[in-house]
């Protein structure tokens, strides 16, 4: 809950002049209640023609097997595990915006988070159905249950990382549907009050009979906090789990014991990396950016420095350690990594997941729109590498020479990973047409405390320090939904 009484040198968290809770209402249900936009469509239809080369591509993997993809005796996994992390690790960002945030108190997750949890859901399938793609025999994909079977002693390997990912990755999206769709039991209840005929029906069965009554509210803010507790581990654990099917192993370039920070923390960093590529786009198609304001962005592009630098000490500290070590066959490896026949990957992992971000130190940059978006996308182009380095290169180099192999990825490949692009666009811009893409209620809390309404209000009331008041001018001038013409004579 907002503080009753915020500091005006805090900066606000909602813009806008004359806000009430029913223009709130009214502005973050416009493209729920209205039909959509030209724009929408247009991302619409490509993003369906790319979850459409999904179901080509993935069908002819389950007709005639993983053959049509590039692998080969010695790589075994590549662009299917290498896609199966990268999606993992981009679900991230909205577990820690919803329950880490909301644990902590942080106000600011209030218009980011039902996004941020949607995308981790749509994140979460694609990965999946990575899952399922790479066994070869999908339709086998029950063995990975302990379930009673026909086969006598046929069980499965609790000892496996693989078997570990089955119930890390099930229990993880479980709990993030159940808090994402907890969260949208009020606006849900909105929408039902504003419909009429067959809508109607169908959001007054989505909305669980909720009535907004005293009792209703305090049992959600009761299951919101007991769910933030339950999934906070899970930020952690996930992508812990993850890379142990690298670090269990004994493969040099894989058997390291930093991997399990070093993916958690690479993990973060892509995650809010494609919450900025969503909502940079989405707060201009569908006029939110009175709600997601330049605190908002500027906040991730701070996170995203940060995550991006503790992957740059990991990247060094891996080096560091197979020359420590003293064991060449570990060695080789990470010569081979950045010298090597995939040496073009390396180094690109290293300029957009190293490099590139610490250009946000500059706050015209991390404040400016466009760069913050062009450098989100960078940022998920080397997560996409480092994944790909990690094993591709690990695997194509091993302890024998006469083993040796190139992997080069076929159309099937490259069709899988562009449509499950495709898959995971098509899903996010059908949840924003019929669900509202910021939590209302949530929102609300924000307008009598952090809001800049809120705030000239306490500027007008004349009881503030001027030094305070122009601080609070001063942060003003990086908002690009802030009228400062208002502000001239304060």
């Amino acid at each position: 809950m907002a503080h009753h009484h915020e500091s005006i040198i805090r900066e606000p968290l909602m813009t806008g002049k004359d806000m009430t809770y029913a223009r709130i209402t009214d502005e973050i249900l416009l493209p729920v209640e209205n039909k959509p936009n030209k724009a929408w469509w247009i991302g619409f239809i490509v993003s369906a023609l790319g979850a459409m080369l999904w179901v080509v591509a993935i069908s002819l993997t389950f007709w005639f097997g993983l053959g049509e993809w590039g692998l080969n005796k010695t790589v075994g996994w590549a662009w299917d595990i290498t896609g199966f992390v990268w999606w993992v690790g981009i679900g991230h960002a909205g577990t820690l915006i919803s329950a880490v945030l909301l644990i902590f108190g942080q106000n600011w997750r209030n218009s980011i988070n039902r996004s941020a949890e949607a995308m981790t859901i749509f994140a979460v399938i694609c990965a999946a159905t990575y899952i399922v793609a790479h066994m070869g025999r999908p339709w086998l994909a029950y063995f990975t249950l302990p379930l009673p079977n026909q086969y006598g002693s046929l069980w499965v390997n609790w000892n496996s990382a693989l078997m570990m990912d089955v119930f890390a990755i099930s229990t993880y999206f479980s709990v993030s549907l159940l808090f994402w769709y907890t969260g949208l039991l009020p606006d849900i209840a909105t929408i039902r009050d504003r419909a009429t005929g067959i809508r109607r029906r169908i959001y007054s069965i989505l909305s669980f009979g909720w009535t907004g009554s005293l009792k209703t509210w305090q049992r959600f803010e009761t299951v919101s906090l007991i769910l933030a507790g339950i999934s906070t581990p899970l930020v952690l654990s996930v992508h812990t789990i993850v890379s142990f099917d690298f670090a269990t192993s004994l493969e040099p370039g894989w058997h390291t014991t930093i991997f399990p920070p070093y993916f958690v923390a690479g993990a973060i960093f892509s995650g809010f990396a494609m919450v900025q590529t969503l909502l940079l786009v989405t707060r201009k198609v569908l006029g939110l950016e009175n709600y997601i304001t330049m605190f908002h962005i500027e906040s991730m592009n701070k996170i995203i420095m940060l995550t991006g630098s503790i992957v740059g000490v990991a990247y060094i500290t891996e080096f560091f350690i197979a020359w420590y070590s003293q064991v060449e066959y570990e060695q080789y490896a990470f010569i081979n990594r950045a010298t090597g026949p995939y040496w073009w990957a390396y180094w690109s992992m290293m300029s957009c997941n190293v490099i590139s971000p610490q250009l946000f130190w500059s706050k015209k940059l991390r404040t400016s729109i466009p760069f913050s978006w062009f450098l989100s996308i960078i940022v998920n182009i080397g997560m996409w590498f480092e994944r790909f380095v990690i094993i591709v290169t690990s695997l194509h180099r091993d302890y024998i020479p006469s083993s040796w192999a190139m992997f080069y990825p076929t159309w099937v490949d490259v069709s899988v990973f562009i449509g499950s692009i495709g898959l995971f666009f098509t899903l996010f811009l059908l949840f924003i047409r019929v669900l509202p893409s910021v939590a209302i209620a949530e929102v609300k809390l924000l307008l009598k405390t952090s809001s800049e309404q809120a705030k000239k209000k306490l500027i007008d009331e004349g009881h503030l320090e001027p030094a305070e008041v122009q601080y609070y001018k001063d942060s003003l001038t990086k908002y690009d939904s802030v009228d400062l013409a208002d502000y001239e004579k304060v």
